[in-house]
């Protein structure tokens, strides 16, 4: 019997869809007699028959050689785009996260949009992502993997605008779309230029190509780093980072599936692309260089952050370089397993200040205060996310931790200190997080600020039980090294770092001993990581005001030049036809003297020579 779910796993991205079209009736019309809620409810039902789905296809191919589908599309001479599926223990577990973390996003969005009548297009658009991640990870084609992330930046798009009365929400909404543009532009390059090369677009037949392949080292590099943007932009990753922070506009439970997943599939086409950039040293250079970049710039960023969501992007952005990092460096295995523990680490922390948000006057984190007393289970659930996302044991981001430290300590030691540091520095996040909203008292904007209502409360207990069972399920699925065979050094550097960056934020922002606000420098540094190292001031002045000067010279030469010329000989043919149609009349002597002028004319213009030699000789 789960054979045939195996067999039929492709049909997974399908239930999502199907959803989306089911909701599509519900137009204001409907709404008006029976609510918005049936859009959301008939979509989360399909989410779970896609999870179950899922389920039964992963217990058929556990511990079994991966198998491959092909779905015929088109043929052109050449050129074949039919679309490979890969089925393997590995892309149907990435299927059950991504319905598993929709599901329990869509039941707190029970709870955060109980008043919002725009349920039929929130549902529909989530289901859109969660069918175009399920593809993502089932296609194994790049040119079809591109086309799913273009749909993905749709995605975003919509749902980060979704409350488009905003200036803010439309601003973040545009700037979200276009940032990811320019990643994924250079990416298509990428995908055009290796297809001549390779012949292919199969993953698979990549990396055998790849394996093989003698390039020229400046096409090597030239195809790799193109293949690269795409993911840095997904990922926002330095410098393409931007969108993160703005895409917090959108409503908290897209931002759950945001922040947990979907900013994922480009790690995820980066890991299918590795044999190929590891072609390149040039191209692995640029990976570990932007990872590095990108982590520790992003925890300093994040805990200079007073907005509680703008203190969870930027160490979105961290992570993901560290998975950068161990792509880099070739460590797949690890890079997916950090996948794995980000997912439902992030996710929770996202739902428990979510909930804080909910029902909160401000997201300013200086001004909030006291919580714990007056919500346990967010304060719970966010201590137990904070954990699991950083080197804690023994939850799973310490094990991600440890296997890429261990590959690290010996083979590349920089980048292991490296990391040490960055782990240290997002545990101070973290913990500076938890103290300022849920330690000490309550303050005048926190007095009044009860624990949310059920919907926002049972999928945030479940995603803290499954965040604490991540080691048991990665021992179960034998990913878990031996205690005998455990780096005692790399153990322990990495349990100190956690100890020594989460104490001191404990300390700071826990003890009343302490003067409060906390200040770090001279307000002139905390205001250069307050403001993002002043990157968009940099956009502004050097990549904006280029494209802008740009943009003003080729409107004036369309202008002036272009539509000047166009202009001035339709102007010339008004001129003409205006002045002819007085002498086309259908009267005799209009013609004849119409001719007679153009002789006239016809021999003065002949004659000009011989004047002009007349005048000189009545001159002489």
């Amino acid at each position: 019997m789960t054979q045939f779910f195996l067999d039929s796993a492709w049909l997974i991205p399908c239930y999502a869809l199907l959803g989306a079209i089911l909701a599509v009736p519900w137009s204001p019309a409907i709404i008006n007699r029976t609510g918005p809620r049936p859009a959301g409810y008939i979509n989360m039902l399909m989410t779970f028959i896609a999870f179950l789905h899922g389920l039964l296809a992963l217990l058929a191919i556990w511990n079994q050689p991966a198998q491959s589908v092909v779905i015929p599309w088109l043929q052109v001479v050449d050129l074949d785009l039919s679309i490979p599926v890969e089925m393997s223990a590995v892309t149907i577990g990435a299927t059950m996260v991504i319905t598993g973390l929709n599901f329990l996003a869509q039941i707190h969005a029970i709870g955060y949009l109980e008043t919002d009548w725009g349920w039929a297009r929130f549902y529909s658009l989530l289901a859109l992502f969660e069918a175009g991640m399920c593809a993502l990870v089932l296609c194994n084609s790049l040119f079809f993997s591109y086309i799913i992330l273009e749909i993905l930046t749709l995605g975003t798009y919509l749902l980060v605008g979704f409350w488009f009365n905003q200036s803010l929400v439309v601003t973040g909404a545009r700037d979200a779309f276009l940032t990811k543009r320019v990643g994924d532009l250079v990416l298509l390059m990428g995908v055009i230029g290796i297809y001549p090369l390779s012949k292919t677009w199969n993953f698979s037949e990549l990396a055998d190509w790849a394996s093989t392949v003698n390039l020229d080292p400046k096409v090597a590099a030239l195809v790799g780093l193109a293949l690269l943007a795409g993911p840095m932009g997904k990922c926002a990753q330095v410098p393409l980072h931007l969108w993160l922070d703005e895409a917090m506009e959108g409503p908290v439970p897209s931002t759950i599936l945001r922040n947990a997943v979907v900013v994922c599939t480009g790690a995820w086409v980066l890991i299918k692309l590795q044999p190929v950039i590891a072609i390149s040293p040039v191209a692995v250079s640029a990976v570990i260089l932007i990872g590095a970049v990108t982590a520790v710039g992003g925890t300093m960023v994040a805990i200079a952050q007073i907005d509680i969501k703008r203190t969870l992007s930027y160490l979105v952005s961290a992570y993901l370089g560290l998975v950068f990092i161990a792509v880099g460096t070739g460590q797949i295995q690890t890079a997916l397993l950090l996948l794995l523990t980000y997912a439902a680490a992030m996710g929770l922390l996202v739902m428990s200040t979510g909930t804080v948000i909910w029902n909160s006057i401000t997201q300013d984190v200086t001004q909030l205060g006291g919580l714990w007393a007056k919500r346990p289970a967010c304060g719970l659930s966010y201590l137990v996310g904070a954990a699991g996302l950083i080197a804690v044991p023994p939850l799973g981001g310490f094990w991600a931790f440890l296997q890429l430290g261990d590959s690290l300590f010996t083979s590349h030691p920089k980048l292991f200190a490296l990391v040490l540091v960055v782990n240290a520095l997002a545990a101070f996040s973290l913990l500076r997080v938890f103290g300022l909203v849920f330690g000490g008292q309550a303050k005048q904007m926190a007095q009044r600020s009860p624990e949310a209502h059920w919907p926002m409360v049972f999928p945030m207990i479940l995603l803290m039980g499954f965040t604490l069972h991540v080691p048991l399920l990665l021992a179960t699925w034998n990913l878990l090294p031996e205690w005998v065979s455990v780096n005692p050094t790399v153990a322990a550097s990495l349990m100190l770092s956690s100890a020594i960056g989460g104490g001191a934020a404990v300390y700071l922002y826990l003890s009343s001993q302490v003067e409060k606000p906390i200040r770090f420098g001279s307000k002139d540094l905390q205001d250069f990581f307050a403001y993002d190292l002043y990157t968009q001031k940099l956009y502004r002045g050097t990549v904006v005001f280029l494209v802008d000067l740009i943009s003003r010279t080729i409107s004036w030469v369309d202008r002036y030049i272009v539509d000047g010329l166009a202009n001035l000989v339709a102007f010339m043919t008004m001129f003409s036809g205006q002045s002819l149609k007085y002498n086309v009349s259908g009267q005799t002597q209009f013609y004849a003297l119409t001719i007679l002028l153009g002789v006239a004319l016809f021999g003065f213009l002949l004659s000009l020579p011989i004047l002009s030699r007349l005048s000189l000789i009545i001159g002489s």
